[in-house]
Parts: structure tokens; C-alpha cells; sequence
């Protein structure tokens, strides 16, 4: 697949492989990941998540361009990104992991002949097992209205130029990250609040020049930032809703906070379905009949909830709220959310293990871990879990 399609300038950072139209705006895309990548690093024997997220941020430049005809040198802007994902699908392997995405788009908007908005709802698989789903929505503008809307922010090169120092980072354990390079929180003095790292020179991030700090930033940032707000109890990022309101400009700090919520929280768009969050009311860990205190942030089926607000001089640029599955192994202590939003540690609580049991269904639950149908060959055990921006 040619870079120019996926909007990057390193070969090496192109995922995608294939494209074809199989009916009038449905689309097949294919993509391999590499076993090892530089920046969405594997974890815990897991692909990171946001290399599911880079994969489909690819697809919207390639359909863009080769199947609504949207010229080079338009920009194409973020509205609104939601996905959804089976963790245990992640597991790396020897070889590189073939991916499919089945793309339905719908609300297409053009100004005259020239696609100006569209939405995307994938559907990924691999190795024909189920993956995730996201939902994209994009618009796509001229060079000239873009200048416009940009006025002087509109020049990448003088914006890029202007970006605030590089403050230091905060750990790479808290945040999931092995290298400090890696790290795009920076500490500050109140707690669970973050400055922005934004490294104009980092080779994938700002893998070419751009007015504005890109979407993939600030995904990564969220997904950090619950790293951090959960730390140590380490966790994998299992969906993510979020609108961008506004652009993230380069020449001012900005800066993300995180909060651990309850279901009722979280949101109707989520879902309400049993099999989606499991029966609330039970903290993650805790005997029926225990008193839950105001910081119970756990659903049945083990999933935390948080929020995660970017701003910048006081307005919003985006808040996003992102699931998150503890990766523990039964041998472990189980580790709870305190009040204060710090994690303890609580001994491991005795189960009937049988299947079929209640008692054995809850220590499924309390580790955050569900069955999968028969015949997918990723099964998640406890074994396999040891361990507004430019498009």
C-alpha cells in the first residue's frame, strides 16, 4: 500500500495491505501488524490496543482518496471515534497478525462533487474471529477553507516551530510505557492531572509536520492517563468513546486529568445489555452483602470506568471514557479501588471453581476474565494475561 494513501512518510509505519469495494460504500481492508512496534509496543503477551485504533486512523485517508475521490492535500479532521475490542484477540504470536476490516460508510456529505463528511463503522476480525468494532466520524476539507478555519494556526511548519518545551515525563511503569520517550504525561502537582508531551520531533507521533496535536496523541495520552489513575493495578484499555471538540493547539500547554467513575457514569451509549457490562452493584472482588463504598467503579464482569478530560486555557478540548480490564492472574491478590482513587491490595477470597456454580462464575468475574465461544482459538485465560485532531 503506497504511504502517500495512509498519510505517512515512513514505509515502515504503513499497516494497511489491501483494499477492494464489495458493494456500494462497503469496503474490505486488510493490514498486518508487525510482532514488534516501535511506539504501540506489545504487553503482557498483547497487541496494544492502539495499534487496532492507528489501523483504522489508516483507512480513513485510503477511502478517502482511492474510494470517494478526495483529492491529495485536503484535510481530513476527527469528529467523534468510538471502539470496542476482545482483548484475548490481541495475543501476539510468532508471526505477524493478519487483520480484516469490513467498513460500512454512511452520513455522506459532499460540497458540490468533493466529499466533505462521512462515517465509518468497522467491523475487525482476525484469522476470521471477531476483534472489535469502532465507529469513525471524519470531515474532509480544501486547502483553502482549511486556512481559513485554521487563520494562523493554519501553518504547520510556524505552528510545530512554536510548541511549547518538553516538559519532563512521569515514570514509563505508571503508564504502561518501557521508555521514557514513549511517555506523553508530564506530572503535575495535583493528583491525576497531566500536562501534554508533545514531542514535535517523535518519528511516529509526528511522523509528518502538522498545525496541531494529532488525534493518535491524544488517544495515546488517554489511554496513559488511565494507566496512571489505576497504577499498579495494570489493566488493558477495552473501548473508548469520544468527541474532539476543538483543535489542540502546539503553542500553549495542555492538560489531562482522569477519574475513576461508576457504571451510572459512564453512559447510555455504551450499552446497557447484561453481556456487555456484567450485573452492577458488586465491586470488583467483594462478597455479596459487603458494603460498597462511593469509589466502587467496578462492574460485575471485573471492567473499570474512566473518564479522561483534555483542556486547553480552560476549554475542552475532548473528554473520553474508556473501559478497562485488570490483568490478573488468579494466583494474585486482588487489588481494589479505594476511595481516594488508590488502589489496595486485598488477599485472594476462596471460590468453588466448579463449573456451573455461582461460586465459580463470581471468580470468573473477579478477574475480569470471560469465557469465549468454542471455536475461538484466543481464548482470554488467565494464563494468556500474566502479565479534534488530523486523521
Amino acid at each position: 500500500m503506497p504511504k502517500e494513501y495512509v498519510h505517512k512518510t515512513a514505509l515502515s509505519e504503513v499497516l494497511l495491505t489491501s483494499w477492494k469495494e464489495t458493494a456500494p460504500d462497503v469496503h474490505v481492508v486488510t493490514a498486518e501488524w508487525p510482532r514488534a512496534h516501535a511506539f504501540y509496543s506489545s504487553r503482557n503477551r498483547l497487541h496494544d490496543p492502539l495499534l487496532l485504533v492507528e489501523t483504522i486512523r489508516q483507512t480513513i485517508p485510503l477511502l478517502s482518496h482511492l474510494a470517494y475521490r478526495v483529492p491529495f492535500g485536503h484535510q481530513l479532521i476527527w469528529d467523534h471515534f468510538t471502539y470496542a475490542l476482545e482483548p484475548g484477540v490481541l495475543r501476539t504470536e510468532t508471526a505477524p497478525t493478519e487483520i480484516e476490516l469490513r467498513i460500512v460508510c454512511s452520513g455522506i456529505r459532499r460540497r458540490g462533487d468533493t466529499l466533505s463528511a462521512l462515517t465509518m463503522d468497522v467491523e475487525a476480525t482476525r484469522n476470521g474471529v471477531h476483534l472489535g468494532t469502532a465507529v469513525a466520524r471524519f470531515t474532509s476539507h480544501a486547502p483553502a477553507v482549511y486556512r481559513r478555519l485554521r487563520g494562523a494556526y493554519g501553518d504547520a511548519a510556524e505552528a510545530m516551530a512554536r510548541a511549547v518545551p518538553l516538559p519532563p515525563p512521569v515514570a514509563p511503569r505508571r503508564v504502561a510505557r518501557a521508555q521514557y520517550e514513549s511517555v506523553v504525561l508530564s506530572p503535575t502537582d495535583t493528583r491525576n492531572r497531566w500536562q501534554l508531551r508533545t514531542d514535535t520531533t517523535h518519528p511516529v507521533i509526528f511522523d509528518h509536520p502538522v498545525d496541531h496535536a494529532p488525534g493518535m496523541l491524544l488517544l495515546e495520552a488517554t489511554h496513559q492517563a488511565v494507566h496512571a489513575v489505576l497504577h499498579p493495578l495494570p489493566v488493558i484499555p477495552v473501548g473508548l468513546s469520544t468527541v474532539f471538540a476543538r483543535y489542540a493547539e502546539l503553542d500553549a500547554p495542555s492538560w489531562i486529568e482522569a477519574t475513576v467513575i461508576d457504571r451510572t457514569e459512564s453512559g447510555a451509549e455504551w450499552g446497557e445489555s447484561g453481556e456487555e457490562w456484567g450485573e452492577p452493584g458488586t465491586e470488583w472482588g467483594e462478597e455479596p452483602g459487603e458494603e460498597s463504598g462511593p469509589a466502587s467503579r467496578n462492574d460485575y464482569s471485573g471492567i473499570i470506568h474512566v473518564r479522561v478530560t483534555a483542556r486547553q486555557h480552560g476549554q475542552e478540548l475532548f473528554t473520553a471514557k474508556v473501559k478497562a480490564r485488570p490483568l490478573l492472574p488468579e494466583s494474585r491478590p486482588v487489588l481494589s479501588l479505594e476511595p481516594d482513587g488508590r488502589s489496595s491490595t486485598r488477599p485472594p477470597r476462596k471460590t468453588d471453581a466448579k463449573a456451573g456454580t455461582k461460586a465459580g462464575a463470581k471468580a470468573g468475574a473477579s478477574t475480569g476474565f470471560r469465557s469465549r465461544p468454542s471455536g475461538n482459538p484466543y481464548t482470554n485465560t488467565p494464563q494468556d494475561l500474566t502479565y479534534r485532531p488530523t486523521a
